[in-house]
């Protein structure tokens, strides 16, 4: 069987499913999860529900389930773990309640770990975790600690729901891992495609050496070389690199002997793959006017990055290049309105990463399955998932359990009311491959 298929659901979860479905129609208008039924329900519908809900509840899942998540709090992504820890509370709280007007005989809690970004810290939480009997977990965040941890949750069926690994070679159909984001195949391409329209003709790629940057590195590069872009300047290096005055020398050394060439600077564009040591990056490259008069290109990775706002110089200069950042968008706009205004009351900033709505997604995923399986156990919630995540979340997953595919959201740096933030500077069309501007934005 398929696990990532709901072809070979059991009919006594399909029927569970069926109540769900039913319970949700009555009580989800006030979470607004999305078009997942019908707007009308009938009287009849109605006394079946309450009837069938409370039967349920009697002989299934008690008492308390737990639900684990496994963030880089501290280290790099942090401000992006701290969105998704503010939005799973959040998702949290609410399916509680949900599940309390539901009549349903369990709630969730969240148990939230530090891996620091660590892959071998992310492999001891997961084995901890395992210890304590925790079977579903949200996490971890990057692609290179799904990687680590993947053959151990495989063979403990432990389902893992990532809200932000991309890494395009952990697309495999029929394991434990779901993610709830599009994998880099999709986000490669669009940097090379906007040097193409905008006539860049020297292409310059800076990453981060890991499972996700090297993915990325290799998508990108190969669409730019596809589009004809001369790539003359590659350079990897270290994760765990927080210093980068060398790596800039260099890197102002090959944009100055393009210049010295003759090519004009609005000719290179340099597109940075990293996570928040970017940020150290961008304000060694401040001290470099040759740098400045050329374009810049980011990554998810770093798109709205609270992280950078940390860092004057930087910040000056990502403005200043226009440097443009994608981030990929699946949700509805009463989710999104929900998170960012409880991200904006627990922390202050506006908006949260796009992965705080994966997060917050995949709890309500995880409980609703609960309620339909009506047991805490990995294989049968990961049979339900696809069409829990399709139905009520409106998250169509493809065979390997990842999003297929998405428009992504361009952010910049801009100065408003005298405060530099993150603005919307258009977006990235998937189904056409075309790019739309924000009304005044110029790239």
């Amino acid at each position: 069987m398929n696990r990532k298929s709901s072809a070979g659901v059991s009919s006594s979860v399909a029927g569970a499913a069926a109540v769900v479905a039913l319970i949700v129609g009555l009580l989800i208008g006030g979470i607004g999860l999305g078009p997942i039924l019908s707007p009308a329900q009938t009287i009849t519908q109605t006394k079946t529900v309450a009837t069938t809900a409370t039967v349920t509840a009697a002989a299934g899942l008690t008492g308390e389930v737990t639900i684990g998540s496994l963030l880089c709090l501290s280290a790099v992504l942090s401000s992006y773990a701290e969105n998704e820890r503010v939005a799973m509370d959040l998702a949290a709280r609410e399916v509680n309640d949900f599940l309390q007007r539901a009549g349903a005989g369990f709630r969730i809690r969240m148990i939230h770990e530090d891996t620091a970004c660590n892959p071998a810290t992310a492999e001891e939480k997961i084995r901890s975790l395992n210890a304590r009997g925790v079977k579903l977990v949200v996490g971890p965040m990057t692609s290179a600690e799904v990687r680590q941890i993947k053959s151990y949750v495989d063979a403990n069926k432990i389902l893992i729901i990532s809200q932000s690994s991309t890494a395009p070679d952990l697309k495999i159909p029929n394991d434990f891992v779901f993610r709830f984001t599009t994998a880099d195949d999709i986000q490669g391409p669009i940097g090379p495609r906007l040097a193409k329209l905008l006539g860049i003709t020297h292409f310059l790629y800076v990453w981060r050496g890991d499972a996700w940057g090297d993915g990325l590195h290799t998508v990108s590069t190969g669409e730019a070389k596809k589009l004809g872009l001369n790539l003359v300047f590659e350079l990897r290096y270290a994760p765990d690199k927080t210093e980068f005055s060398a790596e800039v020398s260099q890197l102002n050394a090959k944009v100055t002997e393009l210049l010295n060439q003759g090519v004009s600077p609005d000719k290179i564009m340099v597109e940075i793959v990293g996570f928040d040591e970017v940020v150290a990056f961008l304000s060694a490259a401040n001290e470099y006017p040759n740098l400045k008069r050329i374009k810049w290109f980011g990554s998810d990775g770093t798109a709205v990055t609270a992280a950078i706002f940390q860092d004057p110089a930087a910040t000056g200069f990502a403005e200043q290049v226009k440097w443009i950042n994608p981030l990929f968008f699946a949700t509805t706009p009463d989710r999104k309105a929900r998170v960012d205004a409880e991200v904006l009351r627990v922390l202050g900033r506006s908006p949260p990463d796009a992965y705080s709505y994966a997060a917050y997604s995949a709890v309500w995923a995880y409980a609703l399955a609960l309620m339909a399986t009506q047991k805490y156990d990995a294989e049968a919630v990961r049979a339900v998932l696809p069409t829990i995540a399709a139905d009520f979340l409106s998250l169509k997953l493809d065979d390997a359990g990842d999003l297929p595919y998405s428009d992504y959201i361009l952010w910049v740096v801009k100065t408003v009311d005298g405060k530099p933030r993150w603005v919307e500077a258009g977006r990235y069309v998937y189904a056409s491959g075309t790019f739309e501007w924000a009304e005044g934005f110029t790239p």
